[in-house]
């Protein structure tokens, strides 16, 4: 489960990565479709970099060959 939550996110991240390419082309700066789009990839970011130190901290992830304790 949680690999499929992980998973989610990076397709989320990457569709806004390629969604602000897209607009970036299309738009030629004429709206902040592009800006918008990059800032919710880089909450989204922000976010499962958070996730994942939460998941660790509570020893609901586990990594591997990386001694926490």
């Amino acid at each position: 489960m949680k690999t499929l939550l992980i998973l989610g996110f990076f397709c989320l991240i990457g569709y806004n990565l390629f969604a602000g390419l897209y607009y970036m082309l299309t738009d030629k700066g004429s709206t902040q479709r592009t800006v918008n789009a990059l800032t919710k990839r880089i909450a989204l970011s922000v976010l499962l970099i958070g996730l994942i130190g939460l998941g660790i901290a509570t020893d609901f992830i586990e990594p591997h060959g990386v001694p926490f304790r």
